[in-house]
């Protein structure tokens, strides 16, 4: 099963508070959370995966 992530938008003006990120087969080794950006406000330095 390809890997699925949730990830937290930490910044104060979005009011995206989660989402889930699922990736294909081929997603890279390397790629990381700071790859990503916010689908509402754009940003990448606000964006934290959550940890269960």
């Amino acid at each position: 099963m390809p890997p699925t992530e949730e990830i937290v938008c930490t910044a104060d003006d979005c009011f995206l508070d989660l989402f889930e990120n699922h990736y294909t087969y081929d997603v890279p080794d390397d790629l990381e959370v700071s790859d990503l950006s916010c689908p509402v406000c754009g940003g990448t330095d606000c964006l934290e995966p959550v940890e269960l």
